[in-house]
C-alpha cells in the first residue's frame, strides 16, 4: 500500500537521522546522500515494485545506485523497510561488515556493486534489454549524479539504450548541482540537459525532487511505452535538511565527532518543526 505524504516525511526523516549518524568514525558522503533521500524514499515506498519476501520474484523491479557514494541514503532506506536491521548500521566502516562508502551486493537489496561513477547505466541496460527480450513488465530505474553526466560511457549507454528502444528504463538525475567540492556549471557544465537527452532519443522530465506529490505526479505518467526511455532531472538541495551544510562545496565528505552528530540531529529536527509550522500557516 502507497503511504501517504506526511508518512514518506517521516520516512525521509528516520533516513536523514540515520545518514547523520553515519558521518562519524570515518566518514561519509554526507551532502550527496540527504540531496537523493526523497527520492529513493518515494521510489521504494511508492513505485518500485520491491519486496524483501520476493527478491527472487521474476516479475520484480529493478533499482541501481549509480552514484554508489550515496549509499547511506539507500542503507537507512533499506534498513527502514526491514531489508537489513537498523541496528546493523552501527556497522559502517566495519571490518567485519560489508556497510561502507559504497554499495554491496552481500547488504540485501543492493543489485550490484558500484562506487567507480559511470557504470551502472550500462549494466540496468543489460538488465532492462533482457526484460525485453523475455517480453517482461520489469521497470529498471537507475540513479544517477548530475557530476557523473561528465562520463562517457553514460552518454554511450544513453544512445544504446535509444538504439534499443528500452522504454522499461528510467534514469533519475539527483541534479544538487554539485560534484565533489565544485558546482557543476563551473567545471564542465551541464545544461541545456532537456536538449541534450532528447537529441540522444530520450524523454526528459523535470521535477523537485524533495516534494513527494511532485515526484508522485511525475511517476504516474511513467513509463510512456513509446519506445523511448525517460530520465527525470530531479532538483534537489544537497545537504538537505541540515541548513548549516546545505549548497556547502566543502560538505561533500564529512567526518564528525559524536558531540557534533547530537548537534546535527537536534538542527535536523528544529528544521522538521520549522518546516512543519511554515505548511501550517500556508493551509491556513
Amino acid at each position: 500500500m502507497n503511504k501517504s505524504v506526511d508518512e514518506l516525511k517521516q520516512i525521509s526523516l528516520k533516513v536523514r537521522e540515520h545518514i547523520i549518524r553515519m558521518s562519524t568514525n570515518g566518514g561519509c558522503f554526507l551532502g550527496a546522500s540527504l540531496s537523493c533521500t526523497d527520492i529513493l524514499v518515494y521510489l521504494y515506498h511508492n513505485y518500485l515494485n520491491i519486496n524483501k519476501h520476493l527478491l527472487d520474484d521474476p516479475s520484480r523491479d529493478y533499482f541501481f545506485l549509480s552514484k554508489g557514494h550515496d549509499v547511506p541514503a539507500l542503507y537507512g532506506t533499506l534498513a527502514e523497510l526491514g531489508f537489513i536491521q537498523k541496528e546493523r548500521l552501527k556497522n559502517h566502516l566495519s571490518v567485519n561488515d560489508f556497510i561502507y562508502w559504497h554499495p554491496n551486493v552481500h547488504i540485501p537489496g543492493v543489485e550490484f556493486h558500484s562506487g567507480s561513477l559511470g557504470h551502472l547505466l550500462s549494466v540496468a541496460i543489460g538488465v532492462a534489454k533482457d526484460i525485453k527480450m523475455k517480453k517482461g513488465n520489469n521497470r529498471v530505474v537507475v540513479v544517477l549524479g548530475d557530476g557523473e553526466l561528465n562520463e562517457g560511457s553514460v552518454w554511450e549507454a544513453t544512445l544504446i539504450a535509444a538504439a534499443f528502444k528500452l522504454d522499461n528504463l528510467i534514469v533519475i538525475i539527483d541534479r544538487n548541482q554539485f560534484q565533489a567540492n565544485v558546482r557543476t556549471e563551473e567545471l564542465i557544465p551541464l545544461e541545456p540537459l532537456e536538449r541534450k537527452f532528447e537529441a540522444f532519443g530520450w524523454n526528459y522530465f523535470t521535477c523537485d525532487g524533495h516534494d513527494f506529490n511532485y515526484l508522485d505526479e511525475t511517476f504516474k505518467k511513467l513509463p510512456l511505452n513509446d519506445g523511448r526511455p525517460c530520465v527525470i532531472s530531479a532538483d534537489t538541495i544537497r545537504g538537505k535538511g541540515l541548513p548549516s551544510i546545505e549548497q556547502q562545496a566543502d560538505r561533500w565528505f564529512c567526518n564528525f565527532t559524536h558531540e557534533e552528530i547530537k548537534m546535527l540531529l537536534s538542527e535536523l529536527h528544529s528544521q522538521e518543526i520549522s518546516q512543519l509550522k511554515s505548511e501550517t500557516l500556508f493551509v491556513r
